[in-house]
């Protein structure tokens, strides 16, 4: 016999449903990639009609947008969060590093392979994609910045160091999931780009 009392709806303010479109879109994006993410796609998953989501996101193409910003800089904060406290730049530093080796670095690295092959025919993706990479390229200057101001680094230009790292970075995510094989003074070599282009003694971030 069915039930004659109905299941309240729980009412969410607009901030709310919108942050919960968001981040069930990065969710799909980091692990299925975002093509996955359509407008009934998301209905279907939050149990909601697609009219509500395209209220908040009247063209998937936004979605997508907002999913990989979404993504990419929680990534980011998690990676390399901003303020360092009483933690040393070295440290926070050879963290980083550590951070975005293995395959806890994997999803990310696919997800940003994706993103930058997308972005040639989606306008949207593309303008987020270029502040992402300014968001991480500013993020990473700034800490080696900090460690020039207090010593521990010796660098004329943080900025280039910091893109040389992110290129070694990058390099080593183009093919998410095949890193482990690789020999150490590959596997290594973001590490010892830092090293070198900071004035540290070899070995000094693997710790």
């Amino acid at each position: 016999m069915p039930s004659s009392v109905e299941r309240k709806r729980i009412r969410k303010s607009p901030a709310a449903r919108r942050a919960e479109i968001v981040a069930k879109a990065a969710s799909i994006a980091l692990s299925e990639g975002l093509e996955c993410i359509t407008l009934r796609r998301i209905g279907e998953d939050l149990e909601v009609r697609p009219g509500l989501v395209s209220h908040y996101f009247p063209s998937v193409e936004e979605l997508v947008a907002e999913a990989f910003g979404d993504a990419a800089t929680a990534e980011l904060n998690a990676l390399l969060p901003e303020g360092g406290g009483d933690t040393s730049a070295v440290d926070r530093l050879a963290t980083f590093l550590a951070r975005t080796s293995g395959p806890a670095w994997d999803d990310i690295s696919r997800l940003w392979l994706n993103a930058r092959h997308l972005r040639r025919y989606r306008p949207a993706l593309r303008v987020r994609v270029d502040a992402q990479e300014t968001d991480w390229l500013g993020r990473l200057t700034g800490l080696l910045a900090e460690g020039v101001a207090s010593g521990e680094f010796r660098t004329g230009d943080p900025e280039v160091v910091a893109m040389q790292i992110l290129v070694v970075l990058d390099g080593l995510g183009a093919d998410p999931g095949h890193t482990e094989g690789l020999p150490a003074g590959v596997a290594r070599m973001a590490f010892r780009v830092a090293e070198r282009e900071l004035g540290l003694v070899e070995g000094a971030l693997d710790s």
